[in-house]
């Protein structure tokens, strides 16, 4: 029997073998030909080997991968997947064999290898789980809890709801589903646009897998069988978004030394034995790092040991609570501790530990931006939002505490706190007593697949052989992470809203910030069930907002982008594919109203202030790439966020704690204060800062000298390579992160965009060649080839390329006999 490849016009790889097998095969084999460099980086990325041949750089992800050991846990999760489900783990171990085979010929086509020295490896069965380990790794944003944790601890208590912005430097995804009432075939469409660190190559793949199972086109992950995020059937489609779910959990852990081995802190009062082992960590032109690996009953130690948080990972020596800081910051329309539904706002997509031109692409540190992340930080590109709320009634009591001294000063710190105004009372913070900084202690991560030894990868079979909503309903039962919302319609006019993967029942208190090991109380109970949802008058958007997911985390994305697909989709009675892309593209920034309702309010302004806020007031507020309005907006804006950032109320957040430097993107302060800005500005009371005074201040520095272009000038495409190669002239770009066309500047700090649509998507569920998809490059890896960048183009105009369905419009590449 014979294994076919086809390729379209825009060298999309369309896969036909005689069975699901064969199919994993010739899909493994396909990706390795034309992704060879990216998924051997991400093998060794998922490894913590990656410093062996891309240098520094990618050391602290390393030690981060080794610590947390994601390749053990990848094959944890293989072995479950051996004893449970036989038939998904040959699908798996066929798509790796098709790798194994690629890779030789994959490797030649591309110089990476030859420039690094490194020779293509081999993949192993459960590779595939270990990359997309770490692909989803810090997708939920388990460092953010380490922000909150600082911010409350030097701002006391209000800081939490007044970073309570809905505002995520990192949040992304739109998708929209309609019923078939709103389109002109009477049958639904599912449109979307996942937004993630954009990468070249693309961190999304094209394809088809056909065979007499299935029929499908999507988009596959480099590395990972079969389609997961979105796909199209013929009978059903299916897409997903972040569901900004809370589902890891960093405890605060006592360690001691016992001879050889490390003994921790139980919350029985019990040291327990530690799992200990040591590694070493190759990098590029320097001496191997021994590092130690730890486990503890909680799950592996990220950061620190017995003696402590190190140099690398210690808590910053606490400075004095600013004047006022116990005080709650009241925001208007801002959801506060107490208030029913309130969990709040988000970082989402995947920072990931890049190369020093992704620290260019979103500004490395400079004097005069204080708080911003060091050049090595930055190398981990997120630079994720500043944007956090207590959950309800649950802020937890070691978040109010700036310092304990033992027991009864905790008590009595509490009780202060407790009363300060707008604080939650000690019974509504629901936590246990803070842990006591004097004492070392160190970092641990608890993830659902380390507890279960289940990635859910159950799931992506049954979701190719799916046939109806309810089929793909019962596919993502068995998913795990990261926690999506799902969207999923049907020719017979079926309908899905839901949430998938598995988010642990614990203490309030886990969400918020890192919980003390030793106490009791912040133990996993079970998990969540599922969430569910429906369509308002034909209509179902999910673009991070707060949703079906509420009652599963903190943070979520600002009301922005969802409601502004929601009115453009309501202001057409029918909808067809082609006309989706005036939704994709839409620039409108509504998160600029609080600034420039504070420049509405100033008076006594110099002329050439003057006329610059009445050119502001004027402003359609859409980013478009060739607007000058939008480029003075974002050069004001940058300039009210830096002297907000200087202000010495925040000093004590300047300089984040000497965390592992992966983690530093998620503790820098100016973008923290430029995602939380909207709030910021609105708040009846900021500490005492005076923001009219630097508004003021903003806007006649920028009328001195205003921006000479338009905003695509500044607002340029700034993608991750894992090896810099020959630059490219990246184009510039409309849109920001507020906008629907998300391309996300960092306010405050560049102007740069590292995170945009890393593909958009239409399903048509009446005739699937009527649907439409593009990747912002191309559907080859290889630097050069001639399909590296063709999609660039339609990519910047908001064009889609056409999905072939019909086998004698392709050009056949290849064929394979196989065995009968």
């Amino acid at each position: 029997m014979t294994t076919e490849t086809y390729r379209d016009a825009w060298g999309i790889p369309h896969l036909r073998a005689p069975d699901v097998l064969a199919l994993a095969r010739a899909q493994g084999r396909v990706t390795a030909l034309d992704r060879a460099w990216q998924i051997e980086v991400e093998r060794h990325r998922a490894q913590g080997t990656s410093a062996a041949f891309l240098g520094a750089p990618a050391l602290s992800w390393d030690v981060l991968v080794r610590r947390a050991r994601l390749d053990d846990t990848a094959r944890r999760c293989f072995a479950t997947l051996e004893r449970r489900d036989t038939e998904t783990a040959r699908w798996v171990r066929a798509y790796v064999d098709g790798v194994n085979e690629g890779l030789a010929d994959g490797a030649r086509r591309a110089p990476e290898f030859a420039r690094t020295g490194l020779a293509p490896g081999s993949w192993q069965p459960w590779t595939p789980l270990g990359v997309w380990l770490a692909t989803h790794l810090l997708f939920a944003g388990f460092p953010a809890k380490l922000w909150r944790e600082q911010a409350v601890r030097h701002l006391g208590p209000g800081a939490v709801g007044l970073f309570a912005t809905d505002g995520p430097g990192t949040a992304g995804s739109n998708g929209w589903l309609l019923s078939g009432d709103r389109t002109e075939t009477g049958l639904p469409l599912l449109a979307g646009d996942p937004h993630r660190f954009i990468e070249d190559p693309g961190v999304y793949q094209q394809i088809r897998l056909s065979c007499p199972e299935f029929d499908v086109v999507g988009l596959a992950v480099p590395g990972v069988p079969g389609i997961a995020h979105f796909g199209h059937t013929g009978t059903v489609a299916w897409s997903v978004t972040n569901a900004m779910a809370d589902y890891q959990d960093l405890y605060r852990e006592r360690l001691r030394r016992t001879g050889a081995g490390v003994q921790a802190l139980d919350p029985d009062g019990t040291w327990r034995r530690a799992a200990r082992h040591t590694e070493l960590v190759e990098t590029a032109g320097e001496r191997p790092l021994e590092i130690e690996v730890l486990e503890t009953a909680r799950g592996p130690v990220i950061a620190g040991g017995p003696e402590g948080l190190t140099a690398e990972a210690a808590p910053a020596e606490q400075a004095p609570r600013p004047a006022g800081a116990a005080g709650t910051a009241k925001v208007p329309g801002a959801p506060s501790a107490g208030e029913p539904g309130v969990p709040s706002a988000g970082t989402a997509d995947v920072p990931r530990a890049r190369s020093a031109e992704a620290a260019d692409a979103l500004g490395a540190r400079s004097a005069d931006v204080p708080g911003t992340p060091s050049a090595g930080a930055a190398r981990a590109p997120g630079t994720p939002a500043a944007v956090f709320a207590a959950m309800p009634g649950a802020q937890p009591r070691e978040a109010m505490e700036a310092t304990e001294a033992g027991e009864a000063a905790e008590a009595g710190e509490a009780a202060e706190a407790a009363d300060a105004p707008g604080a939650p009372s000690a019974d509504a913070c629901g936590a246990a007593p803070a842990p006591d900084h004097r004492i070392p202690t160190a970092l641990a991560l608890r993830y659902p697949p380390r507890v279960t030894g289940d990635l859910g990868f159950g799931a992506l079979l049954p979701l190719l052989r799916a046939r109806r909503v309810e089929d793909v309903d019962a596919a993502f039962d068995a998913w795990a992470e990261p926690v999506n919302v799902v969207q999923a319609a049907d020719t017979e006019g079926g309908l899905l809203h839901r949430v998938a993967g598995r988010v642990p029942v614990r203490a309030a208190a886990n969400l918020v910030q890192p919980v003390p090991a030793w106490r009791p109380g912040h133990d996993w109970r079970g998990w969540h069930e599922t969430p569910y949802a429906g369509l308002t008058d034909g209509i179902a958007v999910m673009a991070n907002q707060r949703g079906p997911a509420a009652p599963l985390g903190v943070e979520f994305a600002p009301p922005h982008r969802a409601d502004r697909i929601r009115a453009l989709l309501t202001e057409r009675g029918t909808w067809t594919a082609a006309a989706t892309a005036a939704v994709h593209t839409d620039t409108h920034l509504a998160s600029a109203a609080p600034l420039l309702d504070r420049l509405a309010a100033l008076d006594g302004l110099t002329p050439e202030a003057a006329r610059l806020r009445d050119r502001l007031l004027a402003w359609d507020r859409r980013m478009d790439g060739d607007s000058t309005d939008a480029a003075v907006h974002a050069a004001v804006r940058t300039a009210v966020v830096r002297r907000l950032a200087a202000h010495p109320v925040f000093a004590a957040l300047a300089e984040p704690p000497a965390h592992p430097e992966v983690l530093l993107p998620w503790l820098a302060l100016v973008p923290r204060i430029g995602y939380a800005l909207e709030h910021l500005l609105r708040a009846e009371e900021l500490y005492g800062i005076d923001r009219d005074a630097a508004v003021r201040a903003a806007v006649e520095e920028v009328a001195a000298a205003p921006p000479a272009g338009t905003w695509s000038d500044g607002h340029r495409l700034a993608p991750w390579r894992a090896l810099p190669g020959e630059p490219y002239e990246e184009p510039g770009l409309s849109g920001d992160h507020d906008c629907v066309l998300c391309t996300s500047a960092v306010p405050g700090l560049t102007d740069r965009a590292a995170r945009g649509p890393a593909a958009r998507y239409v399903w048509d569920l009446a005739r699937r060649e009527d649907s439409r998809w593009v990747v912002p490059f191309g559907a080859d890896g290889v630097p050069g080839a001639p399909h590296h960048r063709d999609q660039l183009p339609l990519w910047l105009g908001g064009e889609l390329a056409p999905v072939v369905t019909d086998w004698a419009q392709l050009t056949l590449e290849r064929t394979e006999e196989t065995d009968d």
